[in-house]
């Protein structure tokens, strides 16, 4: 990603729109017993499209926004918004998506340990925290549900950005062509010299078209 200031304004913007839907939308939702969280699903589609140090600190930027709002211990999900930030630009950068359900299976397993590491996090700083069997439901109940939330989140942040994303081949090219494309990569994404022009072997010299005429005339004309 091709960070510039109006990128980062509009970074900012999505983070500013997702903390506010959750504090005054999502966090009275309950589904299955377990509440909605949105922030983890747009930092993780950030991680996924800008990579691990943008991830990481706009996860650091939408914690500490989400803690300063809800009352919590300052601290806790700019720890845990950091870590998905960061693990998802990291997926990003050492492998490819090649499936539509991708986004939506990484952003979903990240917030499984999101809720389990923020459970861990308030455990070991003391915080009074209900403590039981339930809470590894709940977390994989959130995860199912950052897994639907994926689906629109995902492609509407990738639409916002779409103007500061590298382009790359897409996976189905690479693997049809994989020759090529390592070439065309190592060219700098210019075409390989040495390809075939119009069914003409290379090294082959091609003669002008009044080459023959002038030839015959001479010909002719020592004959007579």
């Amino acid at each position: 990603m091709i960070t510039t200031r109006w990128i980062n304004v509009r970074i900012a913007l999505i983070v500013l729109v997702a903390v506010l839907m959750q504090v005054t939308f999502f966090s009275y939702l309950e589904i299955f017993g377990a509440t909605p969280d949105v922030v983890p699903v747009v930092v993780a589609a950030i991680g996924l499209l800008g990579g691990a140090v943008v991830g990481a600190v706009v996860g650091f930027c939408a914690g500490m926004l989400l803690d300063i709002s809800l009352l919590e211990t300052l601290g806790v999900s700019s720890l845990v918004l950091l870590s998905v930030g960061y693990l998802a630009g990291r997926y990003r950068e050492s492998f490819e998506i090649d499936s539509p359900l991708g986004p939506a299976l990484i952003t979903g397993a990240l917030a499984f340990l999101a809720a389990a590491g923020s459970t861990a996090i308030e455990l070991t700083l003391g915080v009074d925290t209900p403590v039981s069997g339930a809470i590894v439901g709940d977390a994989i109940i959130t995860a199912f549900l950052a897994f639907g939330l994926a689906y629109p989140i995902y492609p509407l942040v990738r639409l916002a950005l779409r103007s500061a994303l590298v382009l790359e081949e897409p996976p189905t090219a690479r693997r049809r062509h994989p020759a090529a494309a390592q070439a065309s990569r190592n060219a700098g994404g210019r075409r390989p010299r040495g390809r075939f022009l119009r069914g003409r072997r290379p090294g082959r010299r091609t003669r002008a078209p009044g080459s023959r005429l002038r030839r015959a005339a001479s010909g002719g004309t020592t004959s007579q």
